[in-house]
């Protein structure tokens, strides 16, 4: 079908008829967008129900590509957006043309803070807001061509998604996990329904925690030993609270300096009751399943610090308090410092103790009076014990965390008046209160070792405290904690000696002795917290779940789902004063009481029952979208088994082109930015195990690959108050001298650059639309996907696009005159030079495209097009291959041309072109041989030949013995296969 003609804007120069222009490739691209929409082009069929095709048959290979959940923002896109969307659909057509079933689909993550201030701001339903800022993301998306199968779109707002959401969090409450359990993949530990635990305890095959017999506990007791077991449990908890958001957080949510992630509120420790999900029971397996999936390593170790597994032994340091000299109380038989150490070896170099402020032990066991022996410096002025630590808690409890952490700050504290015994030489150690020490890691207590730990050495230098090494330090050492390799010394008792052992050794041989002794174990500990899981909002999805007269919790039976939201008169949580501690929680749900009230027979007749006002966080919604895609009309099942399988399932005889066996499934690529390294993707793992465990899926992960995708950043321009200027109005102007240095001007005024993000603020956004506009989306899309490798951030230029176009521009002359529009492609066959170039060209391109180089595979195509541009007639066996290989990047004028080469129909099914072997055979080239220089020789060589064999060849040209005559060789600088540069001597 021939195109309208391009139209020539009015006084400006006339253009060729049929040129590639921004005009021309708006009417191609939304024309091809037209039919593939029409003939479902990219549906990709599953093996059975509503999306199976009528023969039932797909293809064994298959290719799930996923992108990060977007949030369908009122701003719309920038150009930094489509950077991972363009790069999985560049690979999920390379892959189609490989001949596989490639799904690829884009839903949207719709429940969320920023919908719901909208409404606050002005009283339209956030439904409104959202549903309004999909269609405008939709059309923006879908101007890029981007192949995605249409019929599996959603929104996390869909009562049939949240239908789902809320029966996986019924799965989580119907459930307990289960360490000796044993799982379908070999391992130890998985989630059981919660009505196993109850039989169990019932026919006596587990015992209750009192001993008392199941039959004859309460009922309210029975529910409370069950809910300490259930994975989302109901919790009065210390929880983050943010008055100034007026909602809590989940740690994730607090950033290191104890503030809100959004909009840097105070947030403070309060005691709430609030739904939790037990992540902490999936630590192991969280850590270890990491080895079974193809991530980034940074990503890895991103997940495992948070986790912050860490394997050691917990320590039992008796402690005397004393009330004055000789008089003790409490003795050292009931009363104890639990301290977790990851380096039990070095308990003879322990020789005083820190707890944390918030360590209960200063509640009741601070002496009155100090201690004999207690320096001054110990004492912090203070005429008592008491009148320390009170003083210092309170000054502790004015501290964020980070504040309490940071490096190089000097060290502060007081002494308890409490002093411990080490149980391995039996010595009193003086007790101290410091704020470096966090109530939240480990026991919040920790054995001081300043030998061998640098802020220890630092606290016992600043309070004159013994310094004792266990580790020997290089000879000269000193001044410092040593915390490098050595043997061990100074660690021995009349029971145990350490000496001369290595770490590891002297590790195992103190936790036997410890465990023989009573005065410890080896232990495992962990940072991770359970997840936080109740929010103080109305846009999220409501609790499956109600309360009784009595406070018990009820789960609403499968058939009374999905839990709607009802209308509210005010759509926003009550907020506070930011610093207003003593502030609760108000979420707007309360305020709808027809709502929140509700009759329901949930087996013992009708009651009166009262729904949970705080809704799910919006991480629920994106913990599990990837089963949606797959299954996304099934209203029977959360995702049909057979179909999981198919599209997510162990495939161990596969592997994802980088050599890693798929041994716990998911989907096959999953691209996102690497800021949901922690949150999203450990809450999405964490969801999916469960599932698996209670066999809903067959996977046990969700995402086999992962690859996080560099940023689009810009640069912005600001005058010399502060102000930014649009960057699109900003001249570069070269510096007069020829130096090579710029200034840049607005307006005549010099302005300054700098670089960061886009943002409206910054005036230097650059939209799709301005593109689509300009270019069309064919070199948008060619243009970011040139401009780098896909895992580097890189800044835009607007001025660089045209080189995108003017490929473009060429590949469509190479097939279409621009005066007439008639393909002008030759059937003679092509030279051997070009058929060479063409073969090398395939190989290279499919090498660059299987490792997500789209960038180098664009310079491949770059190459063979300025080739073909060169001949005097273009040959249809050179570019037809060509057309192809670039249509997975700039799809819509490839159609086009494909179309105007002859073909019916799409090209997105073809097969990706394959070399002629015969035209890969090792071709020779004409290598350079100078002597100091100049010109002496020249060799026919082998393109592969090594460096070695180049070297020798070269030296032994007739030209070079000449040149170099008696004179020796002082050093060959060889650059294989086309170089040899000799130095005489």
């Amino acid at each position: 079908m021939t195109p309208q003609a391009a139209t020539t804007p009015r006084g400006g120069p006339e253009e060729p008829r049929f040129r590639y222009t921004a005009a021309l490739a708006a009417e191609i691209e939304e024309r091809w967008q037209e039919r593939w929409a029409e003939r479902g082009t990219f549906h990709a069929p599953n093996p059975v129900g509503d999306l199976a095709p009528a023969d039932g048959a797909v293809p064994d290979e298959k290719f799930y590509v996923l992108d990060m959940f977007p949030y369908p923002s009122g701003k719309g896109l920038h150009v930094g957006h489509p950077l991972g969307y363009i790069a999985t659909d560049v690979v999920g057509r390379y892959q189609r043309m490989k001949g596989k079933n490639v799904l690829h689909a884009l839903a949207y993550d719709a429940f969320g803070l920023p919908a719901e201030q909208y409404a606050v701001q002005t009283g339209q339903h956030p439904r409104i807001t959202t549903e309004q800022n999909i269609t405008n993301m939709r059309r923006q998306l879908r101007r890029l061509g981007l192949a995605h199968d249409e019929r599996r779109s959603f929104a996390t707002t869909d009562p049939g998604y949240v239908r789902w959401t809320q029966w996986i969090f019924l799965q989580m409450y119907h459930a307990f996990y289960d360490p000796e359990a044993e799982r379908p993949d070999g391992g130890r530990g998985r989630a059981r329904p919660i009505a196993e635990l109850e039989a169990e305890l019932a026919d006596g095959t587990r015992e209750t925690p009192s001993g008392t017999p199941w039959a004859d506990l309460s009922a309210a007791e029975r529910a409370a030993i069950l809910d300490e077991h259930r994975l989302a449990y109901v919790s009065e908890a210390p929880v983050n609270w943010c008055p100034g958001l007026g909602t809590v957080l989940a740690n994730e949510e607090v950033t290191a300096d104890g503030r809100s992630e959004r909009g840097n509120y105070p947030v403070f420790k309060r005691s709430l009751r609030q739904w939790m999900m037990r992540i902490t029971a999936y630590a192991d397996r969280l850590v270890d399943d990491l080895d079974r999936i193809d991530w980034p390593e940074k990503v890895k170790i991103m997940q495992r610090n948070w986790i912050g597994r860490s394997s050691g032994a917990q320590v039992r340091f008796a402690v005397e308090t004393r009330v004055s000299a000789g008089e003790a109380t409490g003795g050292t038989a009931d009363v104890g410092l639990e301290v977790f150490t990851t380096r039990p070896d070095t308990l003879f170099g322990a020789t005083f103790m820190v707890v944390a402020p918030e360590h209960m032990i200063l509640d009741d066991a601070v002496p009155s009076v100090w201690p004999e022996g207690t320096k001054d410096a110990w004492t912090g002025g203070y005429a008592t014990p008491v009148e320390a630590v009170a003083a210092y808690r309170a000054q502790a409890a004015a501290k964020t965390d980070a504040e309490r952490q940071e490096e190089g700050r000097a060290k502060s504290g007081v002494f308890t008046g409490i002093l411990a015994t080490n149980p391995v030489n039996g010595a009193a150690i003086p007790v101290f209160v410091a704020d470096y020490v966090l109530m939240g890691y480990g026991t919040g207590a920790i054995m001081a070792v300043p030998g061998g730990d640098q802020r220890d050495y630092e606290f016992a230098t600043a309070f004159d405290l013994p310094v004792v090494y266990t580790v020997q330090p290089p000879e000269g050492f000193e001044g410092a904690a040593y915390t490098g390799e050595g043997a061990v010394i100074g660690s021995a008792n009349e029971e145990i000696s350490l000496d001369g052992m290595s770490v590891d050794e002297a590790k195992t041989a103190i936790i036997a002795w410890l465990e023989t002794k009573g005065h410890g174990h080896g232990t495992t500990t962990y940072r991770l917290r359970d997840w936080l899981f109740s929010r103080q909002r109305y846009w999220g999805e409501p609790f499956p779940m109600v309360y009784d007269a009595e406070g018990r919790v009820h789960a609403l039976p499968e058939e009374m789902l999905p839990v709607d939201l009802p209308e509210v008169p005010d759509y926003s949580p009550r907020t506070f004063d930011p610093d207003d501690a003593t502030s609760s929680p108000e979420p707007p749900l309360g305020r709808v009481p027809e709502w929140v009230e509700v009759r329901l027979d949930l087996g013992d007749g009708e009651q009166t029952y009262y729904r949970d006002t705080n809704t799910m966080p919006n991480w629920a919604g994106s913990c599990w979208y990837e089963l949606r895609y797959v299954d996304p009309t099934n209203d029977r099942a959360v995702v049909d088994p057979e179909i999981e399988r198919y599209w997510m399932g162990p495939r161990p005889a596969e592997n994802d082109g980088a050599g890693h066996p798929n041994t716990a499934g998911g989907a096959d690529l999953y691209v996102g930015g690497v800021e949901h390294a922690v949150l999203h993707l450990l809450y999405a793992r964490f969801w999916h195990k469960a599932l698996y465990d209670l066999g809903h899926v067959s996977s046990v992960e969700p995402f086999h690959r992962l690859f996080n995708q560099g940023y689009i950043q810009a640069y912005a321009f600001a005058d010399a108050r502060g102000q930014y200027v649009p960057a699109d109005e900003v001249e570069e102007v070269p510096a007069a001298d020829g130096s090579g240095e710029v200034t840049y001007r607005w307006q005549g005024t010099e302005v300054f650059r700098e670089y960061g993000k886009m943002g409206k603020s910054l005036k230097n956004i650059v939209t799709p639309d301005d593109m689509y506009d300009a270019y069309g989306a064919d070199t948008f899309r060619v243009y970011e996907m040139s401009m780098g490798p896909l895992d580097v951030s890189r800044p835009w230029d607007t001025r660089a696009v045209v080189g995108a176009q003017r490929f473009l521009q060429r590949l469509w002359r190479n097939v279409v005159d621009e005066t007439t529009g008639e393909t002008t492609v030759s059937d003679a066959p092509a030279d051997a030079e070009t058929r060479r170039i063409v073969a090398r060209t395939v190989v290279e391109v499919e090498t660059e495209m299987a490792a997500m180089r789209v960038n180098t595979a664009i310079a491949r195509l770059i190459v063979l097009n300025n080739h073909l541009t060169a001949l005097p007639e273009v040959p249809r066996e050179a570019v037809e291959p060509l057309v192809l290989m670039t249509a997975p990047v700039a799809p819509h004028i490839a159609e086009e041309l494909w179309g105007r080469l002859g073909h019916t129909g799409s090209l997105s099914h073809e097969p990706f072109p394959t070399a002629d072997a015969s035209l890969l055979v090792e071709e020779e080239v004409t290598c350079v041989v100078q002597v100091a220089g100049k010109v002496r020789d020249r060799l026919q060589v082998p393109v592969s030949i090594g460096e070695d064999e180049l070297r020798e060849r070269a030296l032994a040209t007739a030209g070079v013995q000449r040149a170099l005559g008696e004179r020796g060789v002082r050093t060959v600088i060889v650059r294989a296969p086309r170089l040899v540069n000799i130095v005489p001597a």
